[in-house]
């Protein structure tokens, strides 16, 4: 595969023997599972190897480590500031959300407060948050109102913060503890750095709250992100703890109720011990260009600590290792070198946490059988037993109660050349299996409501086996599609290590869904939130047949809440370019990956989504989908573009990676390939392309575009597509049409520039079009203007009013660099003969009805629509001399002037005016200029 990891590392001067040479064993826990495309962290060395500066901080490190000091991957550091942010994220979007934080901190400090001088500390902690929320609330704030907000929360929260410091840190402030005032502090202090758009930062003082006081944190102010990031490494001492409680119930009740206040209070000290070590292990994962942290270690608490004469044989062993596996494989994935660790970790831990773990597994899969309220099934009891077992099973097979043992052998896969090899030896089993038909009612009755696993493993080869001979006989298809055989199945599935079982399971079920939709709600229903489907995903063999099974499902993004879902998918997206055979289906893993990634992005509410696809761009996932645009069949091809639009939107520094990358041939063959559908996905994705800060990049991506695809003119294409446009769809076309145009000569008239100016002129009529044509026709206009930030941001009206002069008024030098650093580039002079030439173009082409139709957009009032016209209108102005005649000049000072001095109004916003005064000097300048000649 061309994007394999060993080939890029090469590419970037690195050999395989010399990477796993600089490894470090097992104080390296980055065994994270990253697309083998590029990360994102390599976008911004398609940025003329700069790093980016935002906001004061660096965006990007440029940090080059020594090739002996290995440094944590950047793909990891932003899967880790993504998950992060997604909280601090849901602070600015969620009314709720904010109410329900700022309550929790007010009452775990007023709860506690006494009366006495406290030196001004809350009155500070109560105007940051003010000033936060003020932020928050009105984003529509003058830029130097916002600036002033934001410093003032972070002097404010800063302060409080301080309190922690080594010297006060054991204090309190009128009864309340310093360590309570901190993590306070810190949590605001994390939202004001998101609002900032400085997410490592925002990140590292999120962790810090968890350093600062773990248990408030952790049971109080942030239970939900606790449980979800730092409990996978610490499950090991809540199964310690159920076992502790569990031993104490038999005890009387005087001594029982001292030992478990002591057992209580022990647990509680080490889990809160353990997540101050792991926050302070990710803080340094978020330092620029920080070595390898180790992996802290968090054993068991003694028994005997609290008084129990229990012991285990667990204690006298090394410690259990604190990285839990799980959290690793699916989010960041599996390594060599976290193989390794984990062989190590099963040959020094004892048996006995492996029972403690299967116990813990045990209790999950208890309560999931319960939760399907399946009354024929029996309840598992607390221990293993064996079953007398008839000449239908054999004895070579596995006895046992349904569990899933964690610390039981990995499933067992080949990655050849690197793609995934499935060994389908579980047909090969099928072949000797000759029983007789009395045995498949015998396995319909066992897999409805036998407890033994090994038993019903049988059942699912005997099913399999009659299926397969039935070739297709009704019977039998009644027989075994009835609700409580499917979900018979699914529980195997779930419970189930045996690889060659599962992969019969998934084609019997796959035969099932096909059959009928009812089958496909039975197992829906059965499996609402998809845990068996997780489970499957993350099995090296066989996850590529389970994709294939999921899609089959069509399971909706509601049903897909688990922020393992994006790598799992990303992993099939890479490995499943091979058509997969399940019995009569044969469909490839990665339309099945595309659909789930599809949902992932579009099928949440916004904040989610957005936060999907920054997860999809930190995972390194940009590469694979823009494989998928160029190659496979047109919806799959469509589907890929309306993403990687989805994340350029999600995160707009990628965009130039993504231009500079993309094969654009292969957008134009699909728009060809769009011959009856709508070409809505390659629009979405054009459209974001070409906000581009470099007009130099830009020039570049128009040209390439305009080389066609198969020798037909791209411009032809365009034409075409724009004819059979949806109407929202049409301004967005005609704005990609004119720009390919401008790449000649501006006088020149052409047909393509003909219509193009034409349908903008259309869209631009308020009483004909509806919103959504209204939004895209701004949109339209603001890509004429040419101008953006490297976010993608449109920043012409931050040009011209700074042409205007009205950045000097503005009082926070800070703020006057943001704007100035915009402009102050070597491409400033490509831009204006970009502007020149469009105005140009928009001016003769357009004439008396292109001005009318922008003074018109102004006086409906049409917020986004009005504003991008005065502004197309104040740039335009800047070359109105260069357009047309006297005759020329006087009209459009005629249609225009009375409209600007409408804006000009006292009643107007400041921006506005300043903008429709300048547009106002700028004609009369280009009218004086006509009368001197």
């Amino acid at each position: 595969m061309a994007s394999s990891l060993h080939q890029l590392l090469k590419e970037e001067g690195f050999e395989k023997h010399k990477l796993l040479k600089n490894q470090p064993d097992d104080s390296t826990a980055l065994p994270i599972y990253i697309c083998h495309g590029r990360k994102s962290s390599e976008i911004t060395e398609h940025k003329d190897e700069k790093t980016v500066i935002r906001n004061g901080s660096s965006v990007f490190s440029s940090f080059k480590p020594k090739s002996d000091e290995p440094v944590i991957d950047e793909a990891a550091i932003k899967a880790v500031i993504s998950i992060l942010g997604g909280y601090t994220g849901r602070y600015l979007k969620d009314e709720s959300y904010r109410a329900m934080v700022k309550d929790k901190c007010t009452s775990c400090l007023l709860s506690r407060r006494k009366a006495g001088s406290d030196g001004g500390i809350f009155m500070n902690m109560e105007l940051g948050i003010e000033s936060i929320d003020k932020l928050v609330e009105d984003r529509g704030n003058k830029k130097e109102l916002r600036m002033k907000l934001s410093r003032n929360s972070i002097r404010l929260l800063s302060i409080v913060a301080s309190l922690n410091c080594e010297k006060s840190r054991n204090g309190s402030t009128c009864g309340v503890p310093h360590s309570h005032l901190s993590a306070c502090a810190q949590l605001y202090l994390s939202i004001v750095y998101k609002l900032e758009k400085n997410h490592r930062l925002s990140a590292r003082h999120l962790l810090q709250v968890f350093c600062d006081s773990a248990f408030l944190a952790r049971t109080h102010l942030l239970p939900d992100l606790w449980d979800h990031f730092f409990l996978p490494h610490l499950l090991h001492l809540k199964v310690w703890y159920h076992k502790e409680l569990e031993h104490l119930s038999n005890l009387g009740n005087a001594l029982k109720e001292t030992k478990m206040k002591a057992l209580s209070k022990l647990y509680n000290d080490q889990m809160d011990m353990g997540t101050a070590m792991f926050a302070m292990y990710y803080k340094e994962w978020l330092k620029i260009g920080a070595k390898v942290p180790p992996v802290p270690t968090v054993p068991l608490p003694s028994s005997s600590s609290y008084g129990s004469s229990r012991r285990r044989s667990s204690e006298s062993h090394a410690s259990v290792s604190s990285i839990n596996r799980n959290l690793y494989q699916t989010v960041f994935g599996a390594t060599t070198e976290w193989q390794s660790m984990e062989l190590d970790r099963r040959i020094r831990t004892s048996i006995d946490i492996c029972r403690l773990e299967a116990e813990e597994n045990e209790f999950k899969y208890e309560n999931y059988n319960q939760n399907k309220k399946k009354t024929h099934r029996r309840s598992s009891s607390s221990h293993i037993h064996n079953t007398p077992k008839t000449e239908l099973w054999p004895e070579t097979q596995k006895s046992g109660h349904f569990r899933f043992f964690s610390c039981q052998s990995r499933p067992k896969g080949c990655l050849v050349n690197g793609k995934i090899d499935v060994r389908n030896n579980s047909m090969r089993k099928l072949e000797h299996l000759d029983l007789p038909l009395s045995d498949l009612s015998k396995a319909i009755a066992t897999i409805c409501s036998s407890d033994v696993l090994s038993d019903c493993e049988i059942a699912i080869r005997v099913m399999t086996k009659a299926w397969l001979d039935s070739h297709g006989d009704s019977t039998i298809e009644a027989a075994l599609t009835k609700a409580p055989i499917i979900e018979g199945v699914l529980e195997v599935l779930f419970a189930s290590n045996d690889d060659a079982v599962m992969e019969l399971a998934i084609l019997i079920l796959a035969e099932f869904i096909t059959r009928s939709k009812v089958n496909r709600q039975i197992i829906l229903n059965s499996d609402p939130q998809l845990e068996i489907f997780l489970k499957l995903l993350k099995n090296s063999s066989l996850f590529l047949k389970a994709a294939v099974l999921l899609y089959l499902l069509r399971p909706k993004a509601n049903q897909m809440i688990s922020t393992e879902w994006i790598p799992l998918s990303l992993r099939v997206l890479e490995f499943g370019e091979h058509l997969q055979t399940l019995y009569t289906i044969r469909c490839s893993p990665q339309v099945a990956a595309l659909y789930f990634l599809d949902q992932l992005l579009t099928g949440f509410n916004e904040d989610r989504n957005l936060e999907n696809a920054c997860q999809v761009v930190s995972l390194g996932g940009l590469n694979l989908l823009m494989r998928n645009v160029e190659f496979g069949g047109v919806p799959e091809r469509n589907k890929a573009a309306l993403i990687i639009s989805c994340c350029i939107r999600a995160d707009g520094s990628c965009r130039h990676y993504v231009a500079d990358k993309l094969n654009k041939a292969a957008l134009i063959e699909l728009m060809v390939g769009n011959c009856k559908d709508s070409n809505g996905s390659v629009i979405a994705l054009l459209t974001e392309l070409l906000c581009l800060n470099r007009r130099t990049q830009m020039m570049k991506f128009l040209n390439e575009l305009l080389r066609g695809w198969g020798g037909l003119n791209a411009m032809h294409i365009l034409l075409a597509c724009l004819h059979k446009a949806l109407p929202e769809e049409r301004p967005l076309v005609a704005a990609l049409l004119l720009q390919l145009d401008l790449l000649g000569d501006p006088f020149r008239c052409s047909v393509y520039r003909e219509e193009a100016v034409e349908v903008i002129i259309e869209t631009l009529d308020c009483e004909k079009c509806n919103e959504k044509i209204q939004q895209q026709s701004a949109k339209a206009l603001t890509m004429l203007g040419g101008r953006f930030s490297y976010m993608g941001e449109a920043t012409t009206e931050s040009w011209l009013l700074k042409q205007a002069g009205f950045h000097e008024n503005l009082e926070d030098s800070f703020q006057k660099k943001e704007i100035g650093d915009n402009f102050l580039d070597e491409g400033e002079e490509e831009i204006e003969n970009w502007q020149k030439k469009a105005a140009i173009a928009l001016l003769n082409s357009g004439n008396k009805r292109f001005l009318a139709a922008l003074s018109n957009s102004m006086a409906k009032d049409i917020p986004s629509l009005a504003r991008a016209s005065l502004v197309t209108i104040a740039w335009m102005s800047c070359f109105m001399h260069l357009a047309g005649d006297k005759d020329f000049q006087a009209m459009a000072s005629s249609i225009l002037t009375p409209r600007l001095l409408e804006s000009s109004n006292p009643n107007r916003v400041l921006e506005e005016r300043v903008l429709a005064t300048f547009s106002l000097q700028q004609i009369r300048k280009s009218s004086d200029q006509y009368v001197h000649l």
